[in-house]
Order: C-alpha cells, then sequence, then structure tokens
C-alpha cells in the first residue's frame, strides 16, 4: 500500500469504516447542466468496465453538491462534485477545513442561453435589455427604482408585447452563478454612468421577485416543460439542453448571434463559461474505480471533438488545453488554492 492510499484507509478507520465495508460504488453529486454529461460517462464506464459498478450520479446543484462534498472525508460524503462554475474560494476553504483535497477537472465549455417555445416570437436581445427586464432596481433618471417593466417593450418600444416571464435556476445553481456574474453584469456595464447610479456589482446581480422572473429549481427539464406548455415565457439553462430539445425550443438571439457551437467554441457567443468536476483525493485507491472514471472522462473518445460527450452538447477544450487537463486529471495534482 502505497502512502496515500495507506493515509486515506486510515481516515475511513477513524470513522469507524472498515475499507472491506467502504462503498463499492462511485457517489457522484452536483451542477444539473454538468449531469448529463456525467451520466453519459457513468453509463459507459459501467458497460465497458467488468471490474467496477456504475457510478451513481445525482443532480443537486453546483452549489449544494460542492457543498456535500467538501463536508468530509468517508463512504457517507461523495467522491466527486459536478460544477458548471469554478469552485469558490470560501468553498475551497471548506474543503481544506475539513480535511478534503481536490482535483480540479475542466471538461469543456458550455454556452448559458435564453430559449423559449418554437411557437414563441423569437427575440432578439441585448446584455443591457436582459438586465433591464430581470434587475430588481434599474435606473431612472438619475436614481435608482423598483423595477417597473412588465412587457418587453417597456424596455423598448421595437420588442414586442408580451409579458416579461423568466423561468430560471436558484442561487446554488452554478448557470445562476454564472449568468449574473456574466449577464446581468454585463448588462450593468451597458447602463451609461452605471457606478454613480449606484450599480455596484452586488446591485447588478439582484434579481426581481415580483413574478418576472420565477426559480424553476434544479431540474432544467421542468424548465423544458414549462417552455412548452407557456409560448410567452423564456427559460435559462445550459446549451446542452438546448441542443437536446430543438425539436420543441428555440434559442433567443443575444446581440445578434445565435447560442451555437462553433459561436461558443470561438467565444463569439458571449454567455459561455467552463465546466467542472471535482475529485476527492483522499477516496482514491478506497472507493473503486474513481481513476478509472476519471481516465474516461478525461478520454478523446468521451470529451474530445468526436467524443460522445459532444453528441450531448459538450463543447471540448482546445487539443493542447485537453491534453494538459488529462495529464494533470491522470496524476491526481492537487489543486493548490485559487
Amino acid at each position: 500500500m502505497n502512502k496515500n492510499s495507506f493515509i486515506t484507509a486510515a481516515l475511513f478507520l477513524v470513522l469507524g469504516v472498515s475499507t472491506a465495508n467502504a462503498r463499492e460504488q462511485i457517489r457522484i453529486v452536483g451542477s444539473s447542466t454538468v449531469f448529463p454529461f456525467s451520466t453519459a460517462v457513468a453509463e459507459q464506464f459501467g458497460r465497458t468496465s467488468t471490474a467496477f459498478k456504475t457510478p451513481i450520479v445525482e443532480s443537486t446543484g453546483s452549489g449544494g453538491g460542492i457543498k456535500l462534498f467538501c463536508a468530509g472525508v468517508g463512504p457517507e460524503h461523495p467522491d466527486i462534485a459536478n460544477s458548471s462554475r469554478r469552485i469558490k474560494s470560501t468553498e475551497y476553504e471548506e474543503c481544506k477545513k475539513n480535511g478534503v483535497s481536490i482535483v480540479e477537472v475542466k471538461m469543456g465549455f458550455d454556452g448559458i442561453v435564453l430559449a423559449s417555445s418554437k411557437a414563441a416570437v423569437r427575440l432578439n436581445l441585448t446584455k443591457g435589455q436582459i438586465f433591464k427586464a430581470l434587475a430588481a432596481r434599474v435606473p431612472a433618471g438619475r436614481s435608482l427604482i423598483a423595477n417597473p417593466y412588465r412587457n418587453w417593450n417597456d424596455i423598448d418600444p421595437a420588442l414586442p408585447a408580451l409579458r416579461i416571464e423568466v423561468l430560471g435556476p436558484p442561487p446554488t445553481s452554478g448557470t445562476r452563478d454564472a449568468f449574473v456574474e456574466l449577464t446581468m453584469e454585463g448588462g450593468c456595464a451597458e447602463i451609461p454612468g452605471a457606478a454613480d447610479l449606484g450599480l455596484t456589482k452586488e446591485a447588478c446581480h439582484m434579481m426581481r421577485e415580483d413574478g418576472a422572473f420565477i426559480e424553476a429549481g434544479e431540474n432544467d427539464n421542468l424548465i423544458v416543460q414549462k417552455l412548452v406548455a407557456n409560448p410567452s415565457a423564456v427559460g435559462i439553462f445550459g446549451y446542452s439542453f438546448l441542443d437536446q430539445n430543438r425539436d420543441k425550443l428555440q434559442s433567443l438571439l443575444v446581440a445578434n448571434v445565435e447560442p451555437t457551437y462553433e459561436n461558443i467554441s470561438s467565444a463569439n457567443y458571449s454567455i459561455s463559461r467552463s465546466l467542472f468536476f471535482y475529485v476527492k483525493r483522499e477516496h482514491v485507491g478506497t472507493i473503486p474505480g474513481i481513476k478509472e472514471y476519471v481516465g474516461e472522462f478525461t478520454s478523446d473518445r468521451a470529451s474530445g471533438p468526436d467524443g460522445y460527450l459532444v453528441d450531448k452538447g459538450l463543447v471540448p477544450l482546445p487539443d493542447e488545453q485537453r491534453a494538459a487537463v488529462r495529464k494533470q486529471a491522470d496524476a491526481l495534482t492537487q489543486l493548490e488554492g485559487l
């Protein structure tokens, strides 16, 4: 037994669980956006491996998954956390406090899309218009007021006279974190004299709570169903869900740009982000198959430009970056600070 395996076994024994009675299945929690990719890898891993069971994958949201992941070491805690944004410094410190060391794996890119039913009028919005539609407080003259906009044409007469009704993820979601950072902050920046008006970062992130923005939970499939039922509504979720539901949904344009594979990979589509998963080093060698699962996920057959995850909507990393990530993941290189 090598030093790391010995330490891991000792930690499990301190918790009162022998390595012989540890879990035999990898447990993965986290992002609803990463969920279909992780599930596809888990299923492929289970089909092709004779030595390991198919991992269990749960969709808990990025924040909720990382919280579970960082809570401690032992079979009652997850082995891997999926995230549609990078781990926060506060989360990293919580992991460290609880004896959890992390391997960070960047798996590819995803766009955050605004989408509607194919039966709806297709909107073309700027980030500034999206901010005005969803912010709790908006500029009026030289001050900020509670958001008065009820219809899209209240914001701009060129937009249709449709009620603003946007279904989006809750604060525990990595998609929500990325949306407010990339879209709401970006929209704030399009407001002339934003700083003088008091549009701080915190103010830019505050979403309205009067019914125009509706938190629809962590289940992106539920948002898709609601959009089909209500053609006037707009939903916010990852590109992969749009890609899987093109028979029902259409994307909105953002600043005249459509969220396509090519536009996301080239950064022409401005609302895009990196996707990650995090591995608990203490569980490697004790929970069977973790290193092998990571190897499957980072392989070209999974996350390469012709890999099976592309069919699920993943936008792969460039070749050189993908090779570097694979090398780092294979070595289980520990994340040291942020």
